[in-house]
Formats: C-alpha cells, structure tokens, sequence
C-alpha cells in the first residue's frame, strides 16, 4: 500500500518504521507546517491515510483527507465532540473512517476486560471506582482519550455509575480520572475498585509507541478495500 502520514511526529516515524518493515511505502508526509501548501494532486498515489496529529487540526485533516477520497485511520484525541460529522460523512458520501483512542491491541483487550469486570462489580455497592492514567509530559490532551473510554465502558455496564470527573475524590456514583505527566511515559492506565476491606486493580503498561503503531497500520490494512466508518472493534472481531 502506499500510505500518507498526517502528523509527523514521534507517533508518526514510528508508524513509518512499522509501516515500511510491513512492505508498505510512504509516499506522503503531512505536518502542520505542510498543511496548508497540500494539493489535490498530492493525493494521486496514496491509497489510505494515517492521521495522528492534534486536537486543534484533527477534524480538518480527516475531512482532508474524505474530500480527497481517501480512506482515513484516525488515533488523534480530545477533539471527538465532532466525530459524528465524519461518521455522517461516511454514511453519505460513501466514504472510509476508522478512529480508536488507542491503537494497541493490549489496550483494546483491556477494554473488554474492564467491561466486564464493570459488569461484575455492578453487583456490589461497596467498592468505589478510581480511574489513573499517565503519560509523557508533550501529551497534549487529559484525561486521556483511553481513559474516558474505560470510564464510559464502566458507565455502560453499571447503572449506579452516571459520569467521570477530573478529579481525585472517590464517590460512589461517579469516576474520578486522575492525570499524570511524567517524562517520557507511553502510555499507563489504571483501575481501582476498592472497599474498606480490599482493592481490586487492573492496569495495562505500554512498553514502547511500536505497539500503538501496529495497531494503526494494521487499520490501514483493514480499510484499505473498504467503505464505511469502523473501530478496533471491527478489527479485532471483538
């Protein structure tokens, strides 16, 4: 496949690296500083686009990249208040999106897991819920875009819990997100359930970008022959 990187950043090399050891090629690269000199005719090559830049340019570079007819992988957070334009898009205009808030299959595992352990512990009144992620200090957005996706998987599967705050009070009926930046962290998250009497915890350590990276790709792969709008979900058959 011939790919374009939108956001050559960190997360993007590493995604080139991954992307050229899978017998891919890069034929475009996008930063914020290219944006705005991007032609039509820059396009003519590249068969899916992989877009992780910022919360400020997310939305116009999909939209890009749809206008372009290019199927478009998406991992950029803290702008999805206007997701369901693209998705719209996709249903009419015939055109191809997927987005996760994080690309590691770990994560996506992790994902299923902390539902149903919320599915679980729905049952019982006495633990309350704590929700920690940390990151590297450059990481632009917070809570995580991970985080509040274990918050509404908790959300979904236990009625007595109604929202997420940032925070670091514990309450019974909502779940405190606790942020952190710390060097040059990838990616930690942490749930807590705890009662007077013990603590339940689950928690999953990225050890390097290269995992989110793969997950990207392989999206790309995924979508490559394919309309419509998709998740890890569809990936992962999950």
């Amino acid at each position: 496949m011939n790919i374009a990187i939108v956001g050559y950043g960190r997360m993007g090399r590493a995604i080139e690296q991954i992307a050229l050891e899978r017998g891919h090629q890069v034929v475009l690269k996008i930063d914020a500083k290219d944006i705005d000199s991007i032609a039509k005719s820059d396009f003519n090559n590249v068969d899916v686009a992989i877009e992780f830049s910022t919360p400020e340019s997310a939305f116009s570079n999909i939209n890009l990249c749809i206008d372009n007819k290019i199927p478009v992988v998406s991992g950029t957070t803290g702008w999805l208040n206007r997701i369901e334009q693209v998705v719209e898009r996709c249903k009419n205009e015939d055109a191809t999106f997927f987005y996760a808030s994080n690309y590691s299959l770990g994560v996506n595992l992790f994902f299923k897991i902390n539902e149903n352990l919320a599915k679980i512990m729905s049952k019982f009144s006495d633990y309350s819920i704590e929700l920690e992620e940390t990151h590297h200090i450059k990481k632009l957005d917070a809570p995580s875009g991970t985080a509040i996706t274990l918050a509404e998987g908790i959300i979904k599967n236990n009625q007595k819990i109604n929202t997420w705050k940032e925070e670091e009070s514990t309450t019974f009926d909502s779940i405190p997100i606790v942020s952190k930046r710390e060097g040059s962290v990838p990616g930690n998250h942490k749930v807590t359930y705890e009662s007077d009497f013990d603590k339940i915890i689950i928690e999953h350590d990225a050890k390097s970008r290269k995992g989110f990276a793969l997950g990207a790709v392989l999206a790309a792969e995924f979508i490559a022959d394919k309309r419509g709008y998709f998740t890890m979900n569809d990936l992962l058959e999950i």
